[in-house]
């Protein structure tokens, strides 16, 4: 069982590394989209999935670290799943500001259009542009807007993250003390073994002597009757 226990530690760990990494290229990506937006919306529906299975495999970590009969292990693997979702925290930071960042750059890419397009067009033709930008500003908004949404499940999730975090340490704070606690008792209960196994010591040397003492009288008495000559 504890051979098992291991390998799916291992496996989960290593499962947790790769989401890690592919989140990270995610939001790399996101950084450096340019547009169109419908490919800004795969990239963050990518993202989130990512976050969702990594998410899912720190639950199954946490659940393995209760499972533990030593509380080294159990120390060790809620350690671990602690570390992870610290982790999970700095990406969903990093990812924000990534949408930020691609936000701005795309405002900037329609503001020059509009400019581009102004130079070389009569006044119709500049209208007809500015209606047609500001149906794209309309998209974005609403791209955005989807973006925001998301973001803000994320944040909710990492609020739930930070809370069940709190507890996990809470949790590791109260065993450890419980483990202090144990620990003084069995120490005093070995004093007291101890104590008990000298008394038994005592107790027997005391009655050795006795019959020792018991015997030296009634050899003395019969001696007299017996001997009395002697």
């Amino acid at each position: 069982m504890a051979a098992s226990s291991d390998v799916n530690v291992r496996i989960c760990a290593q499962e947790m590394i790769k989401y890690d990494l592919e989140i990270k290229a995610g939001v790399q990506d996101i950084r450096e989209c340019s547009g169109p937006h419908s490919h800004l919306m795969q990239l963050n529906c990518h993202v989130k999935d990512k976050f969702n299975q990594l998410r899912r495999r720190i639950q199954d970590l946490e659940q393995m670290a209760r499972e533990q009969d030593k509380e080294s292990d159990r120390m060790s693997i809620q350690a671990e799943a602690e570390s992870q979702r610290r982790q999970m925290l700095s990406n969903q930071t990093a990812w924000r500001k990534a949408n930020l960042a691609c936000k701005m750059s795309m405002d900037h890419m329609a503001k020059d259009e509009l400019l581009r397009e102004g130079e070389g067009h009569n006044v119709r033709a500049r209208k007809a542009t500015k209606e047609s930008l500001v149906g794209s500003s309309s998209n974005i908004t609403e791209s955005l807007m989807s973006i925001s949404r998301m973001m803000a499940e994320q944040v909710k999730q990492s609020e739930d993250s930070i809370s069940t975090l709190a507890t996990s340490s809470r949790t590791v704070q109260e065993t450890n003390e419980e483990f202090k606690s144990m620990t003084g008792t069995i120490h005093l209960g070995r004093k007291l073994i101890l104590k008990y196994n000298r008394r038994e010591l005592t107790d027997k040397l005391l009655i050795f002597l006795a019959l020792a003492l018991f015997l030296a009288t009634v050899l003395y008495i019969l001696k007299k009757r017996l001997f009395p000559f002697i």
